[in-house]
C-alpha cells in the first residue's frame, strides 16, 4: 500500500495563495491516481482536484478551475496542489488521496488511501 503524508497548509490572508505537497512512500506513486478532497467544519468532505497516473489528465470541480492548479512529479513521489486568490470560504481539511481504480475519479469512496490531511484557513 502507499501512504501519504500532507503539508504546506497554513493562515493565509484572503487573495493569497498556498501550495499544498503530498508526499507518498510504500508502493509506486506513479501505480495511482492522485486526489485532493477538502471538508471544512460542519460540512462533508467535497471533492477538489485529481490527475491521472501520469499526470496528462486532470479533473476539477467545477467551482475551483481557474485558482487550483493540481501536479505531480512522480520521481520525487510528490503530488501538488496550487490554490491561488483564496476565499475564506476554502477554509477547510485538505486531503491527498490516492487511488488504483481503472479511472481516476471525484468519488471519495474509489480512493482507498488517505493523508492524515493539513489544515488551511483563509482570514478575511
Amino acid at each position: 500500500q502507499v501512504q501519504l503524508v500532507e503539508s504546506g497548509g497554513g493562515l493565509v490572508q484572503a487573495g493569497g495563495s498556498l501550495r499544498l505537497s503530498c508526499a507518498a512512500s510504500g508502493r509506486t506513486f506513479s501505480n495511482y491516481h492522485m486526489g485532493w478532497f477538502r471538508q471544512a467544519p460542519g460540512k462533508e468532505r467535497e471533492f477538489v482536484a485529481a490527475i491521472s497516473r501520469t499526470g496528462i489528465a486532470q479533473y476539477y470541480q467545477d467551482s475551483l478551475k481557474g485558482r487550483f492548479t493540481i501536479s505531480r512529479d512522480n520521481a520525487k513521489n510528490t503530488g501538488y496542489l496550487q490554490m491561488n486568490s483564496l476565499t475564506p470560504e476554502d477554509t477547510a481539511v485538505y486531503y491527498c488521496a490516492a487511488s488504483d481504480r481503472y479511472y481516476f475519479t471525484k468519488i471519495s469512496t474509489d480512493y482507498y488511501y488517505w493523508g492524515q490531511g493539513t489544515q488551511v484557513t483563509v482570514s478575511a
